[in-house]
């Protein structure tokens, strides 16, 4: 074999091993390639079972559920139930009811590979159907009278009540495909059915109606993961 049959023999082996190696680059970077998990997670807040241990004014549960629709966006809801107990200054009154609410979460945390951890900013729309208990009311009419006490209840079924809501909080996988969640929310309210002579100061699924409508809530959940498919 002349130098030059030896020359083009090498070039051809080198360009042969340029092929198979850029190849071998390429299937690697394939491997590396992590697709994200798609799926329901469903679960249950376990703030208020907790609170109802030591406080029996308060009574209820609330089921949360998430799907993933995008990388970073997940659409939500919460539903559940709501016993109150209250007492102000001059009443005690009880309320009790339903609530359902939607929307939508973004996670604003990028996780590094492999991990699904949430900071969660979210925008609720929520609706909740109740009845409201009168149990004790003071009536002053004239300051030169003593005050009547009635103890008689007085009840209202059937009142609504509408109301968005801002979410921040945490999302955090401790094990596999479970996570533990703990959700602040503000909350304002656009419409309520208020009894006759009396304002409804807590809203099952609202909670405690503050001045202007405003109000606060607190969710620490469990939930957990079932994928569907990968993305």
């Amino acid at each position: 074999m002349n130098n030059q049959n030896m020359l083009k023999y090498f070039i051809s082996l080198m360009l042969l091993f340029s092929f198979l190696t850029g190849s071998s680059q390429e299937r690697e970077k394939d491997t590396l390639k992590y697709k994200d998990r798609y799926g329901l997670r469903f679960g249950a807040d376990v703030f208020t079972p907790i609170y109802s241990i030591f406080n029996s004014d308060r009574k209820g549960f609330e089921i949360v559920a998430d799907y993933r629709i995008s990388k970073r966006f997940w659409a939500a809801a919460e539903g559940g139930y709501t016993y109150n107990y209250s007492e102000e200054d001059f009443f005690k009154f009880t309320s009790s009811g339903s609530f359902i609410k939607a929307g939508a979460d973004f996670n604003a945390y990028k996780n590094w590979i492999g991990m699904e951890n949430m900071i969660v900013v979210g925008l609720r729309y929520g609706f909740s159907v109740f009845d409201q208990t009168l149990n004790e009311y003071t009536i002053n009419t004239d300051p030169f009278l003593p005050s009547v006490t009635k103890t008689t209840p007085v009840t209202h079924n059937g009142l609504t009540a509408q109301w968005i809501e801002a979410n921040i909080g945490l999302k955090v996988e401790v094990m596999h495909n479970l996570f533990l969640g703990m959700i602040f929310s503000g909350k304002h309210m656009l419409t309520v059915n208020d009894p006759e002579n009396f304002k409804s100061l807590f809203v099952p699924g609202f909670n405690r109606v503050y001045i202007n409508d405003f109000g606060f809530g607190f969710s620490y959940t469990v939930s957990y993961l079932i994928p569907f498919y990968r993305k």
